[in-house]
């Protein structure tokens, strides 16, 4: 049995509480190493002359990556106090104890020793992870104001360019705004959205809105505060929720704050509201130019109009909740998505959490972060982050094909055994956005590769977020490219993929339980071909998908797939006998 590879660790997403009664354990192994895994536990008061009064519980395998296998048991503690350990045999018949304190012989005596037991001290519900129910019933659609619907002509910049006119540049202003998206609700509405994420709207000098001027204001050229109320109270009635894009790592050059530190130096009274290394700040002073690495003070990357904000001086803490209180409190928001949120200090979110729950406590709370993100998802910080490495994970395979669906396999399963079960509930899923390139335009233009790719994002547990656009199969390259204006008319759009977008997303809607909370179960997995299949099981109801991505059409026999009894093909809605996959195709079975 290989040792090393087993791990465990309380108070993290391998024991922590599922909801105020259930603990979630998990125990790591080396891949196709353990074939059998037993907790040994129990309230570690419950004592008689016979000794501690443990019982045994079996965990299941519910993942495998390259290296590993995952065991899991989910159980209730009738007291919420859980002292445990765990038997593992291998596939020779090699049985090891291990707890808190290592690996033991797994002896009576061994098991009787109370200090080798892993502990759990007390359930505490109000340390239980607990993100806002209704995201998990959220099919997202993001939003870039400036290219979405210029709706009122007489705000749009003096050098706006008719809309659609050209490839944008990185300085163009088309006019979008957001009387342009109230017009479009009933059409979002339509196709299925319940939930629009908005890049920032507040003033600022560029079209992207990231080198923000005032936290307070809507860019005059996206309206006003009215109209950004009418937009909120619209969209409620329609059954969609609005979150919108916090800038709090920088601010932007021409703010008063830095403008401030321009003009006065030291002697600013804003000056520790920045990392500052040396004065002056100006550009070609002191190495500050623009792109390289000597800058005298911190900014977002090399960018010198996007300075870095202090969020450990408390001025600036009190500024920044305050903006994020008062646009939940005055406009009844419903989430924040937090720019560049790894770069922020954790007792600020901690703050802010606080500070935005106690306006509104079923708010969602989004961090942009593109990589392994478990310290800020314990429950104090956000709800979810930018499911980015999902993301990647799903372009590599399908779009790229640049890895086996073996590895995607492998990657998909690692990253759902990061993180406690609620948190991937609740993860923001998507395939692009206003940072990437578009997913059309990943695929070169391959519309049936797109559609399996966004088909399995649909399939799996999270909030799927639609980049504005994907749904008339518009393409674009990395930016500025990707933020091309929505393209209104009718002629020039895709009506099939619009029509499979809306389908995909009625049938999110229709299986959103079994797709949330199902469990997820590989039947097949075939390099060779390129063929997926797995299941999502909850309740009386399973899910099997099969994708295939190869040039033939591929049959699969019932017994490979786990099914025994009668199928009917959900998306084609038709009976089936025989299980026929075409090329460039998937299928999803029920029954």
């Amino acid at each position: 049995m290989e040792r090393a590879a087993i791990y465990h660790q309380p108070f993290s997403s391998y024991a922590y509480g599922y909801d105020g009664e259930t603990l979630h354990i998990k125990v790591r192994s080396k891949k196709d190493d353990v074939e059998e895994v037993v907790m040994i536990g129990a309230d570690p008061y419950v004592h008689t002359e016979a000794g501690w009064q443990s019982e045994e519980y079996a965990l299941r395998k519910v993942a495998t990556t390259e290296e590993h296998d995952y065991w899991f048991v989910a159980m209730k503690p009738e007291q919420r106090r859980l002292q445990y350990a765990f038997v593992l045999k291998d596939t020779e018949g090699e049985e090891v104890f291990y707890g808190g304190r290592g690996f033991y012989e797994n002896t009576k005596a061994n098991r009787a020793v109370m200090d080798y037991y892993f502990k759990f001290p007390f359930l505490h519900e109000t340390e239980v992870f607990k993100a806002p129910e209704w995201v998990k019933e959220t099919i997202w659609y993001q939003i870039f104001p400036e290219r979405f619907d210029n709706g009122d002509a007489s705000i749009s910049p003096v050098n706006v360019l008719p809309w659609g006119s050209k490839d944008p540049g990185r300085d163009d202003f088309f006019g979008g705004d957001i009387a342009g998206i109230i017009n479009h609700l009933d059409y979002l509405a339509d196709l299925g959205i319940n939930g629009i994420y908005l890049t920032p709207v507040f003033e600022a000098s560029t079209n992207h809105k990231y080198d923000t001027l005032n936290y307070f204001e809507i860019d005059p050229h996206f309206g006003d505060k009215e109209t950004f109320r009418k937009l909120v109270k619209e969209a409620h009635k329609r059954g969609i929720k609005i979150m919108l894009d916090a800038v709090f790592n920088h601010i932007g050059d021409k703010s008063p704050e830095w403008q401030d530190v321009l003009q006065n130096g030291e002697e600013s009274k804003f000056v520790d509201w920045f990392h500052i290394h040396s004065f002056p700040v100006t550009p070609g002073e002191n190495g500050n130019i623009e792109g390289q690495n000597t800058l005298s003070f911190d900014t977002f990357a090399y960018t010198m109009h996007m300075p870095k904000l202090n969020t450990a001086n408390p001025e600036v803490q009190k500024y920044l909740l305050d903006i994020a209180t008062y646009w939940v409190r005055e406009f009844d928001i419903d989430g924040w998505r937090l720019d560049v949120a790894n770069e922020v200090d954790h007792a600020f979110w901690k703050e802010f959490n606080k500070a935005v729950r106690a306006e509104k406590e079923d708010i969602y709370i989004l961090g942009e972060i593109w990589h392994d993100s478990w310290l800020w998802l314990l429950g104090d910080e956000f709800d979810s982050v930018m499911n980015y490495p999902f993301t990647q994970t799903i372009i590599e395979n399908f779009v790229e094909e640049r890895i086996q669906p073996t590895k995607m396999v492998s990657g998909i399963s690692e990253q759902l055994m990061r993180y406690q079960e609620q948190v991937n509930h609740v993860m923001f899923n998507m395939l692009d956005s206003h940072d990437t390139a578009r997913l059309l335009t990943r695929c070169d233009g391959d519309k049936e590769k797109a559609k399996l790719a966004l088909a399995f994002m649909f399939a799996h547990t999270g909030s799927p977020c639609i980049y504005y656009g994907t749904e008339i199969g518009m393409d674009g390259a990395d930016d500025p490219l990707c933020r091309k204006c929505m393209e209104w008319d009718e002629e020039k759009q895709d009506k099939a993929m619009l029509t499979f977008m809306k389908k995909l997303i009625a049938f999110r809607k229709e299986h959103q339980k079994t797709l949330t909370y199902g469990d997820l179960v590989w039947h097949k997995v075939d390099d060779e071909n390129r063929i997926v299949a797995f299941s999502r099981t909850f309740g009386d109801e399973t899910l099997t998908f099969i994708f295939n991505q190869g040039t033939k059409a591929e049959e699969l026999p019932k017994e490979e797939l786990a099914i025994t009894a009668a199928t009917h093909d959900v998306w084609a809605d038709k009976a089936v006998t025989n299980i026929i996959v075409p090329a460039k195709s998937f299928t999803i079975l029920k029954g």
